[in-house]
């Protein structure tokens, strides 16, 4: 199965002590970039939430996790407030020091000086860290279930659309296959009339042997048999690591890039019309097919 790196999922949990609500919300990114707001005085359980998230198979994206905790019984944690008074002097310092320096008259009141809240350090009492794992972990997995069934459901979508245009690529091969070879036969007698006429020009009997082999090694570099042998395979690997799924994302766009490479070759070893313009087409639709690729795991 392939995910989508861009998915959403949310969970919750009302207890008469808790209200607990997480959401997970994911976008492309190269590598596994997590990141977990949780209330201050529950962020020490933040490397746990990164492990469970890395745990569920989710190795590429930008993902967010949000932790909300909102404690409404007695029984719940304590919280204690205390005061930086380092900070605090500091801070008050320099208030006096701007009034005096600007010739301020507002007031320095307690109000004031109390809204600045890097003044207070909030600490958690002493409690049980496994016990607010456990707390938080059925909430997590539900919104972790929601979110990989997301990441799912638009994996699927996404490889229905690869798989389609990859068919339809590959079924212009043989066109480019049968115009290429009756482009090669054509050029081949072009080039060993126009040899003959040049030749007799200056009174020359031409080798025919000899002339033969010159055109058809010039036949043998404007071929793209080679080429066409390697676009069906790389179409039957294409295919293969869809099938395996997984984390399929890169593999799958260095193999998009050998398309694309052996395509290249095709439009520059053909002047047929008919041909560039299959390659113009086939081109198009590797470009949608590497934007989706993006979105892959």
């Amino acid at each position: 199965m392939i995910y989508s790196m861009t998915a959403f999922g949310r969970g919750v949990l009302r207890t008469e002590e808790h209200d607990i609500t997480v959401e997970i919300r994911s976008v492309n990114n190269r590598f596994l970039d997590c990141t977990v707001k949780l209330p201050r005085i529950y962020s020490f359980l933040e490397e746990k939430v990164k492990g469970y998230v890395a745990s569920r198979n989710v190795t590429r994206g930008k993902v967010e996790v949000f932790v909300g905790i909102e404690s409404h019984s007695a029984a719940g944690p304590a919280a204690k407030l205390t005061l930086d008074k380092e900070y605090a002097k500091a801070y008050i310092d320099a208030l006096y020091e701007l009034k005096e320096t600007f010739d301020l008259h507002d007031d320095i009141s307690l109000m004031r000086v109390a809204s600045n809240r890097d003044i207070f350090r909030t600490e958690k009492a002493e409690h049980d860290e496994e016990e607010d794992w456990q707390m938080i972990l059925p909430v997590l997995s539900e919104a972790m279930d929601m979110f990989i069934a997301a990441r799912a459901a638009e994996g699927a979508k996404i490889e229905k659309d690869i798989r389609k245009k990859i068919d339809g690529i590959e079924k212009m091969t043989p066109d480019i296959a049968a115009l290429s070879e009756q482009d090669v036969v054509a050029k081949k007698e072009k080039l060993a009339e126009r040899i003959r006429k040049l030749l007799g020009d200056e009174g020359i009997i031409p080798d025919e042997s000899r002339l033969l082999t010159e055109c058809a090694i010039f036949a043998d570099k404007i071929a793209i048999d080679e080429e066409l042998v390697r676009l069906a395979s790389h179409f039957s690997a294409f295919r293969d690591i869809l099938d395996l799924g997984g984390a399929a994302g890169r593999k799958l766009d260095f193999l998009l890039q050998e398309i694309n490479r052996e395509t290249n070759t095709i439009g520059s070893k053909c002047s047929n019309l008919s041909i560039s313009r299959k390659v113009v087409e086939i081109k198009s639709e590797l470009e949608k097919i590497r934007e989706q690729i993006q979105n892959i795991e």
